[in-house]
């Protein structure tokens, strides 16, 4: 069997180390060709040393020299820093796979170059369908590019739309755990700390995505995900908090039948679902019991999580929308860690943002980096004013 070559954009963050525990499993099926980074030289440097890429990329160019001198003696892995120099590496030709782990709108920019060299994309980066989703859609089909998703809950809703065909989609059941906060009141909510927020009930990520987790916003940015990846519309689109996270999540098909893709807290598996797909091979991971679960639903309340009503809002507005509230999420979530912001000031800048920031109904790549600079812009004074009232 030839080994895929699999390129990892963000292989320091969570999804990115699970992936490669993965490939580390399956080493006769799958080879390292790129890795990248941010900030994280050290440990980029150790997985180099393990998996001895082609090359690794450090996004902060300021980190260059130090990951060089780390690196300098494996000459035969090239050492490359910047943005430019990730947009050019996952066009290079011996990459099967891109998985895009980046955080942030700046995934965007080398999932476009990955797509129009034909690259399979895992896409673990929410932001790329958040902003620019119309985009990517009509890329990927331009230039024959799959998008395999790797978030849980949209590797369910593939997972069960595995055999359908073109048989109609009802309704998608996206599943949320509800965060660390499902159950408090809006008084309590005002007092709670970036502490009291990153611990997450149920899964162990990265300090932004809990972040978004417990406002609910991750979920509302998988629902924006999830309308162009399996082509809905929003009131297609039903959110239920699982707080047991055992359904990923389900569809709901035009004659009633629900198909649902149940199994533990995981991510290695929708991982390696992308990767192998479309066949299943072996994960040495926990099984399900389904005789020590219970499984509850309940309907978000989106009075307490107003992020998730954004969400909706700005996909059913569509045009640059969901880019100005990605922007706008993306500057009042570090705000909140940085404690230059309270936990409901968040969706209200947020709401403020939206209304300020000039709409377009028909975005090109270039509205959408404009569009994010003013919305971040916008953001950071309208955060700033919260600090100073």
């Amino acid at each position: 069997m030839e080994k895929k070559q699999i390129a990892i954009l963000g292989s320091t963050g969570s999804i990115g180390t699970q992936a490669l525990q993965v490939i580390a499993e399956h080493p006769d099926r799958y080879e390292v060709y790129c890795l990248t980074a941010n900030n994280h030289a050290e440990l980029l440097a150790e997985q180099a040393r393990r998996f001895r890429p082609a090359a690794v990329v450090i996004a902060n160019e300021d980190r260059y020299s130090e990951l060089k001198a780390m690196l300098a003696d494996l000459p035969d892995v090239k050492v490359y820093a910047g943005a430019e120099a990730i947009d050019g590496i996952v066009e290079a030709g011996p990459i099967d796979m891109v998985l895009t782990a980046m955080v942030g709108f700046a995934g965007l920019s080398p999932t476009i170059h990955a797509i129009r060299r034909g690259k399979t994309i895992c896409l673990a980066n929410k932001e790329t369908l958040v902003v620019a989703g119309e985009l990517i859609c009509k890329l990927a089909m331009q230039h024959r590019a799959s998008i395999l998703p790797v978030d849980s809950e949209h590797s369910a809703i593939f997972q069960c739309l595995a055999g359908e065909g073109g048989n109609p989609i009802e309704k998608i059941l996206l599943t949320a755990s509800g965060g660390p906060f499902r159950e408090f009141s809006l008084d309590r909510l005002a007092t709670v700390t970036k502490a009291d927020a990153l611990h997450h009930p149920t899964w162990d990520m990265g300090a932004k995505i809990t972040i978004d987790s417990a406002t609910m916003m991750n979920k509302g940015f998988e629902v924006i995900e999830a309308k162009w990846l399996f082509g809905v519309e929003p009131q297609q689109i039903q959110v239920l908090v699982h707080p047991q996270s055992i359904v990923h999540s389900a569809v709901q098909f035009c004659d009633g039948a629900v198909k649902a893709q149940l199994g533990v807290p995981d991510m290695r598996l929708p991982i390696q679902y992308a990767f192998a797909y479309p066949e299943r091979i072996s994960l040495s991971s926990a099984r399900l019991d389904l005789l020590s679960h219970k499984l509850e639903f309940f309907e978000p309340d989106t009075e307490k999580f107003r992020c998730l009503a954004l969400a909706f809002e700005a996909i059913g507005r569509g045009g640059n929308m969901p880019c100005i509230l990605n922007a706008a999420n993306e500057v009042v979530n570090r705000g909140f860690l940085e404690g230059r912001c309270g936990f409901l000031q968040m969706s209200d800048i947020i709401a403020k943002t939206m209304e300020r920031v000039a709409f377009d109904a028909n975005p090109t790549y270039e509205t959408y980096t404009a569009t994010d600079a003013e919305a971040r812009r916008v953001a950071a004074e309208l955060m700033d004013g919260c600090r100073r009232a």
